[in-house]
């Protein structure tokens, strides 16, 4: 029996205040892929990606990301979609003012997680995935921008979703911890996650090969990309 998608959206449009940002939205995504969204700024790639989590609604269509239905998220119910997906940053959105062990530990205490060994446990798990094992000592401003971009997507992993939602993961690296980043989310669709990455950056692309969709004009159109 066939797994349903993962993401499944059929004539969705996302509208703000009577603007449309995107419309036409049909899109199917299973387990174990990975998507590129690229186009300009200011295009919809961050909408689309926030509609996934359910920071915009889905204003018009029907859609589904890991079960939830999109039309009917709202703040009060928003929780049991974002424990099954994680979600990266391209600011890392880390809490400055605690240690790398204890920016994860806060994501579990609030997704329901009891202290104890098996909280302990996970957040080494996670931390060890991303290679800072040694490193959960030290507070955001001692890392690297690189190592805080691991410790961004450690903390995704914590709940172990199947998809990964990273909005230009990249975008404020240099092209060295660019490349880290980039096999670190290649290692998870070898192990089957999904991941959607927006991204203004074709090389990663020519290095990972996945789906193209590209934004442009309020639409969304799968394209294929060549090599150089």
């Amino acid at each position: 029996m066939n797994e349903p998608p993962l993401v499944n959206i059929e004539k969705g449009g996302i509208t703000i205040d009577e603007h449309v940002l995107l419309q036409g939205i049909n899109l199917t995504i299973s387990a174990g892929e990975l998507v590129y969204l690229i186009g300009k700024t200011g295009s919809g790639k961050s909408s689309l990606l926030k509609c996934l989590y359910g920071e915009l609604s889905l204003s018009t269509g029907s859609g589904k990301v890991c079960g939830h239905d999109l039309r009917g998220i709202t703040r009060k119910n928003v929780h049991t979609l974002r424990r099954n997906l994680g979600i990266v940053f391209q600011d890392f959105a880390l809490l400055p003012d605690r240690t790398a062990f204890e920016n994860l530990d806060f994501v579990l205490g609030a997704t329901g997680w009891s202290k104890g060994n098996a909280r302990e446990n996970r957040i080494k798990e996670c931390l060890d995935a991303v290679g800072l094992g040694t490193k959960g000592y030290k507070m955001p401003h001692a890392l690297s921008g690189g190592e805080q971009q691991r410790l961004a997507i450690a903390r995704a992993l914590l709940n172990d979703p199947p998809l990964i939602v990273a909005d230009e993961p990249t975008g404020n690296l240099d092209p060295e911890t660019t490349t880290g980043i980039l096999q670190l989310l290649h290692e998870l669709v070898r192990k089957d996650r999904t991941v959607i990455m927006a991204t203004h950056d074709h090389n990663a692309i020519e290095m990972y090969p996945g789906r193209v969709l590209r934004c442009e004009g309020g639409y969304i159109e799968e394209i294929t990309i060549m090599s150089s």
